[in-house]
């Protein structure tokens, strides 16, 4: 009882605060318009650095920081460039950062953890029952971004896989008609969508802004982190520096892998009947002795 006391003073106390920073908002950016029309043209205060500052940047993205630096601190082998990759190679890194993706492990194993605490509380099993729900309770909010993000990622890598050959092919055609490989590029980014015309237009932009293309082509290769792209850039990067045609190495790729993603939809094809096998026995066949067998016995 007195956990659950707690936790409905600290629920009420942050409900309290939000209301009042709700209800006080018009009358703060009031006065916040008053003091910019009064200090018009007043080259003192009009810096940036004089404006009011919202609620998420006076609350929230300390919140945030203090939160990610909490994480890195618990888990000493995650940076924030691993992070920073693993969002990128899931599609999320260009709406979410890493202090975001840290904040809502710490703030998802913290709810987990009042949850856990809460539903033990109830369960009447005393303080150690809810101890330990409210830890593994914790640990599994700490692990669901982790996993979710890992899940999109495979999902993102498996789109690329299937979406290379089709983008090969019509590298392999703009080459063979005159372009060069960054006009090739431009050429698959207006024509195509998807994960990966996406990989290809950030390493396009790299490019432009002055990166070699080796160096572009090796960052598409890390963050995406398939055999099929590792193989199709050393494929590029060694015609680079041998001054190989590109229409034939991008021909002999693009072959290679619409042959390796037919072996792979035939290899799963193979394993469909296995996958089968046990929701059958589990679900279907014990309906159908029920159906068959009942009005027998």
């Amino acid at each position: 009882m007195p956990l659950l006391l707690i936790l409905g003073l600290a629920f009420l106390a942050l409900a309290v605060y939000l209301v009042g920073e709700v209800a006080t908002a018009p009358a703060r950016e009031r006065r916040g318009s008053l003091r910019r029309a009064a200090t018009y043209g007043d080259s003192r205060t009009s810096s940036p650095g004089m404006r009011e500052e919202s609620f998420g940047e006076r609350v929230i993205a300390p919140m945030r920081m203090t939160l990610a630096h909490a994480v890195l601190r618990v888990n000493r082998r995650t940076t924030v460039s691993k992070v920073s990759t693993k969002l990128m190679g899931a599609g999320l890194g260009r709406t979410i950062s890493p202090q975001t993706f840290l904040a809502t492990k710490a703030l998802a194993a913290c709810g987990c953890f009042v949850g856990g605490a809460f539903l033990g509380a109830l369960a009447g099993k005393g303080g150690a029952m809810a101890a330990f729900l409210a830890l593994v309770f914790a640990g599994l909010g700490f692990l669901v971004p982790d996993v979710v993000v890992s899940f999109k990622g495979r999902g993102r890598r498996e789109r690329i896989r299937s979406e290379l050959p089709d983008a090969l092919d019509l590298l392999a055609v703009s080459v063979e008609a005159g372009l060069g490989f960054d006009g090739a590029l431009q050429k698959l980014t207006e024509h195509m969508e998807g994960p990966l015309i996406e990989e290809f237009g950030l390493a396009l932009g790299e490019m432009r802004i002055g990166e070699s293309r080796r160096n572009a082509l090796q960052k598409m290769a890390a963050r995406v982190d398939t055999p099929e792209i590792a193989s199709f850039i050393r494929a590029i990067i060694q015609a680079d520096e041998l001054g190989i045609s590109l229409g034939r190495i991008l021909k002999v790729q693009a072959a290679d892998t619409r042959n390796k993603r037919q072996a792979a939809a035939e290899e799963k094809a193979m394993k469909a009947p296995i996958k089968m096998l046990f929701p059958t026995a589990l679900f279907i066949f014990p309906a159908m002795f029920i159906v068959i067998l009942g009005p027998a016995l």
